[in-house]
């Protein structure tokens, strides 16, 4: 018995209760019987198709209408598609449409007599919705410039139409697989799709003079894959594809539907014996991993428009969090089309891409009314700002989200203005992680907080450094069950420091790992962001506690607080707590001791609490000071 049998063996004890509905019937039977469904509305919806039959054809029932969820292969759409997909949200959905992290399209507020008749109308201009739910291989991403970006070593659609062949639309594939499957592929030298946060990632790679694609698999939320230490060419790509679902399929786990996506089966068999065995269903000995060449974040940084290796420009339009409408889906289609050859591209950061554009034009084109009405969002924070499904429209959302992010992307425009600047921003509504918070550079999970008061009011987690560019590495948390109101200043402070120590055009990922994280713990950065809080919104002091360009601290904690006692005091009071300090140790040749009051004593707008915080940081016995920052913060909630 093989390791990926006996693996198999040991979690076959028993299924899950989807696995139970999945063998009540065919998909396909449920599909066929689509105009009888819609015909017969909610009292003849029987229960699985509810649950999850539907599901497989892209229709979420949402307890009074459904959501669908259309597949858009690389993000890519023509005019017709384009139209076609704004007339469906404006004529059944209420002129609402999501864009969403996979490069998709979400209409909502569709009601049930409606379903087959939107289905058929998207299936006349060459779109399905087939499998972009519940188990079942999902769209497949790549660089919204793909074939396009002067970056774009290979293209990758037509290899992601033969990885279609594999599973599209066929009942074989249709509901089949232990859990969801995401695919990136990327050709490009610029991350511009999370290309390593996928089920399985074709990353752009050179061996032996020959451009092909690493594989990473195994992502999932607060997860990045994994190097599977192999190389495929582009003609092995669909090859590869196909025996990884197979094996997948055939050894996945189906009992815990919380611990059966890819990434488990790979922990508990190996990487290396899960590829051999992807190796002897393709019958190929596919060759060990050249050299990863993804090197950036996307190559039009800080711009809304990009020459192409065509000669002819891309020009990003920017829909806050996603949202946009159907009424304008058919402008952006019109425009397409009246300036360029009709195509449009879905972006990984939700926003829309129309390309072929001739420079000439562009003026003309920057003056119509749709983008004139966007040109407002073109900005530092809203760029590339992403932002999942909240309380509104998803039933596992914890805070609204959507609204909280543009929110907090207008105050940051109007306190916090930077040129030459680029940072990630996502939010979660919920721990399930739809906003890929996990890998921003400031990230955001909804949760629920208290005010001041101890009333219940919506919250985040505040994550900090996650990375996209060379290698995917996770966030770190910053601060836990932060109400919003407040959490919007933390990271205003973050961004006061991104403006006066980053480099000219460096972006918030590269000045996280040369200033930020290479020079302060975690710890002390939580603290620098609540302090500051405290000092102005809370006190009203209009006093900036600043990080030092050139910290001698060396990332120690108890030398960081230390440190800071010293800035707060000498900041609060006008004077210095000690006439000299060695080596983080106060010189103790005139002895000057103070008492826990002393910071108020001499500033009067100082509470006490504050005062004896600051005498607890800088204290002369070592053996008395605090040593930890956590003790700090939970201290500061009484100030």
């Amino acid at each position: 018995m093989s390791i990926l049998e006996k693996a198999l063996e040991s979690r076959s004890k028993k299924i899950n209760k989807v696995e139970t509905t999945k063998a009540l019937k065919l998909p396909m039977d449920v599909h066929a019987k689509l105009v009888e469904i819609a015909a017969a509305g909610y009292e003849g919806l029987a229960a699985e198709d509810s649950a999850y039959f539907l599901k497989c054809f892209g229709l979420f029932d949402k307890g009074e209408d459904f959501m669908l969820r259309i597949r858009v292969p690389a993000g890519q759409l023509n005019y017709e598609q384009a139209l076609c997909i704004g007339e469906m949200a404006k004529k059944y959905g209420n002129d609402y449409i999501d864009i969403t992290t996979r490069m998709q399209i979400e209409l909502r507020y569709l009601q049930i007599s409606d379903i087959a008749k939107v289905l058929a109308e998207l299936k006349e201009v060459g779109i399905s919705t087939f499998q972009t739910g519940v188990d079942n291989p999902r769209n497949i991403v790549t660089d919204p410039l793909d074939g396009i970006a002067y970056d774009n070593i290979i293209e990758t659609m037509p290899i992601i139409n033969e990885m279609q062949k594999v599973f599209i639309e066929d009942p074989e594939w249709i509901s089949v697989l232990p859990r969801k499957f995401n695919t990136g592929i990327l050709g490009s030298l610029s991350n511009s799709c999370n290309i390593f946060g996928h089920d399985c990632c074709f990353v752009l790679a050179q061996k032996d003079g020959i451009f092909g694609f690493n594989v990473y698999l195994g992502a999932r939320v607060g997860v990045q894959a994994q190097d599977a230490n192999l190389f495929v060419n582009i003609d092995e790509v669909p090859l590869f594809f196909k025996s990884l679902l197979i094996v997948f399929k055939n050894y996945g786990y189906r009992d815990n539907r919380n611990k059966n996506r890819l990434v488990f089966l790979l922990n508990d068999v190996g990487i290396d014996n899960f590829i051999e065995a992807v190796q002897k269903e393709a019958d190929c000995p596919f060759t060990t991993a050249g050299t990863t060449m993804v090197q950036s974040q996307s190559i039009a940084l800080g711009a809304n428009k990009v020459l192409g290796r065509n000669g002819k420009f891309a020009y990003k339009l920017i829909v806050p969090s996603g949202i946009f409408t159907g009424t304008d889906m058919m402008a952006t289609a019109g425009l397409a089309k009246e300036f360029g050859t009709g195509d449009v591209r879905l972006t990984y950061d939700q926003n829309i891409y129309i390309v072929n554009l001739q420079k000439e034009s562009l003026p003309t084109f920057e003056s119509t009314q749709l983008i004139t009405n966007y040109a407002k969002f073109n900005n530092l924070y809203f760029n590339d700002m992403i932002a999942c499904a909240g309380t509104a429209t998803c039933t596992f959302g914890v805070i609204p989200n959507k609204p909280d992010a543009i929110e907090m992307a207008h105050f940051l425009s109007s306190e916090v203005a930077i040129e030459n600047a680029n940072v990630r921003m996502n939010w979660s509504a919920c721990p399930k992680g739809c906003g890929v918070h996990g890998i921003a550079d400031i990230g955001f999970e909804g949760c629920k907080a208290k005010d001041d008061e101890g009333n219940r009011v919506d919250g985040v987690h505040i994550f900090l450094g996650g990375k996209i560019t060379r290698a995917a590495k996770e966030a770190h948390t910053l601060h836990k069950s932060l109400p919003i109101t407040e959490a919007k200043h933390h990271v205003k402070y973050l961004l006061k420091t991104y403006a006066a120590q980053k480099l000219r055009s460096e972006t918030y990922e590269a000045f996280d790992d040369r200033y930020l994280s290479a020079n302060y713990s975690f710890q002390a950065l939580g603290f620098y962001t609540k302090i500051n809080y405290i000092l102005n919104e809370k006190l009203g002091l209009d006093v900036v506690f600043e990080l030092d360009t050139e910290p001698k601290t060396s990332k120690i904690e108890e030398f960081e607080l230390f440190h800071f006692g010293l800035k707060l005091f000498k900041l609060l009071t006008g004077e210095k707590r000690y006439e000299a300090v060695e080596n983080f140790a106060p010189v103790l040749l005139k002895p000057k001791k103070i008492k826990r009051d002393e910071v108020s004593k001499m500033n009067p707008k100082v509470p006490a609490k504050l005062s004896e915080i600051i005498y607890n940081m800088t204290h002369q016995e070592k053996k008395e000071r605090a040593q930890v920052f956590s003790e700090l913060l939970v201290a500061l909630k009484e100030v």
